[in-house]
């Protein structure tokens, strides 16, 4: 039958092309040109939506309408934005890891002022025969979740809520304003402006009040235990996470003696009870700060030591722990009490 009326495709082709150009020039005059837009307004043919009577849109002229009016706008915006936000934090993240990479999570033990601070506190509390109060493994554990819960909401949560405006402008920076840094660092520059508590609204105030208590917490608990805020501290978590990455690490080689042994758990001032008991990666817990002390008081040679690059910078020596346990206990009591404790006897 189409033969018939058609005999030849060319024939049967310009047909459908008559067809179709009444369609597209004339069909939005019957369809009406609310129509038209609903129908697809992306044709892949040269139906131009400037026809005020077209019954259909080509794609191109809908392209180039949303490349100038929405993409281009965003990607101007997102070139706002990239300068504005992505390279400053790229170039912190950036800043990081190349202080983080050759000294790993001894910036916790080495740099940190906060944990300087706290280590003077316990060496004081020693000598004033403060009682030592440790963490067992059970309390240890109950524990270490808190640096994460800080990381997540007090450091990141809060303040990238607060930016999107879910949360109150004054959630801006939460840890900073609970930070016990802040008002011990500032302090021993005899700044005491820090430890002021603002009372111009409630969210103010019980962030200065909670960041003051805690300060004090601190304080007198570093009289008594190792390090008690830095087993809570969210950069201590910050680091744990790209502690692998860098090549400065803690290694502990597999002895026989260790189960029986101990005394690197006792000199651990985060006390990480694994370091007696793990070895390898497992042995380099997220809690460690690299500080060295289970490996000044490992009294066998090698076992437990600091590499970089796989070269040792610091390993455990018989001779090594026979001369220190002379001066220190690994708990970190002196062997000799200081002259005016002597005479205030």
């Amino acid at each position: 039958m189409l033969k018939k009326i058609f005999p030849t495709l060319g024939r049967f082709r310009f047909t459908v092309q008559i067809v179709m150009l009444f369609v597209t020039v004339y069909g939005g005059a019957l369809l009406g040109s609310y129509t038209v837009d609903r129908i697809s307004q992306a044709l892949p043919s040269l139906s131009c939506a400037f026809d005020k009577t077209t019954g259909d849109h080509c794609i191109l002229i809908v392209s180039q309408h949303q490349l100038h009016h929405r993409i281009g706008e965003a990607l101007v915006k997102a070139q706002e934005i990239t300068l504005k936000v992505f390279v400053p934090t790229l170039i912190s993240v950036a800043t990081f890891f190349a202080f983080f990479f050759f000294l790993n999570k001894a910036f916790c033990g080495w740099v940190c002022p906060m944990g300087t601070v706290q280590e003077l506190l316990y060496r004081i509390g020693r000598r004033l025969g403060r009682p030592l109060n440790r963490f067992s493994p059970d309390n240890v554990e109950r524990v270490r979740p808190v640096k994460w819960l800080m990381l997540l909401v007090l450091a990141l949560g809060l303040p990238l809520m607060a930016g999107m405006g879910f949360a109150a402008n004054e959630l801006g920076d939460p840890y900073c304003q609970v930070c016990p840094s802040r008002l011990a660092t500032t302090l021993l520059t005899a700044d005491t402006e820090q430890i002021a508590v603002r009372t111009g609204k409630n969210i103010n105030f019980f962030l200065g009040a909670l960041g003051n208590a805690m300060f004090g917490f601190v304080v007198i608990a570093a009289l008594a235990a190792r390090q008690p805020f830095c087993r809570i501290c969210p950069l201590l978590s910050w680091n744990a996470m790209f502690q692998r990455l860098s090549p400065m690490r803690l290694v502990k080689q597999q002895h026989d003696k260790c189960e029986k042994c101990g005394v690197c758990e006792k000199a651990c001032p985060m006390d990480i009870h694994e370091i007696g008991r793990e070895h390898g990666k497992k042995a380099f817990h997220e809690d460690c700060t690299l500080c060295g002390r289970c490996a000044e008081y490992c009294p066998d040679d090698d076992v437990i030591q600091i590499k970089f690059f796989g070269i040792k910078l610091f390993g455990s020596s018989r001779e090594y722990y026979k001369q220190r346990v002379k001066q220190e206990s690994p708990e970190g009591m002196p062997k000799n009490r200081v002259i005016w404790l002597k005479q205030a006897k």
